[in-house]
């Protein structure tokens, strides 16, 4: 459930402004979104898990705060973080 080293570098790069840019908000919404994705598919086969269905609510919890916080820095950051990762339909 776990990111790879791999992918976590993958969203780094596609996200921050350099290679080492793990804090920037765009980028841990990404993370988290895909930590999330994965989570998910985990809860199609173990249906009673609610421990990591716990987390998975504190994950997205995060998430909405981190995109809070940027609609009320920069719109146009907000709509394009959600335009890459399809969070809203």
């Amino acid at each position: 459930m776990n990111l790879t080293k791999e992918e976590k570098q993958e969203i780094i790069k596609e996200f921050g402004k350099n290679e080492q840019d793990s804090g920037t908000a765009e980028v841990q919404i990404a993370i988290l979104t895909k930590r999330i994705n994965k989570l998910n598919s985990h809860f199609s086969e173990h249906k009673k898990d609610h421990a990591s269905r716990r987390g998975l609510m504190q994950m997205v919890g995060k998430r909405r705060r981190l995109l809070d916080y940027i609609g009320r820095k920069d719109i146009e950051r907000y709509r394009t973080v959600i335009k890459k990762l399809g969070i809203r339909k």
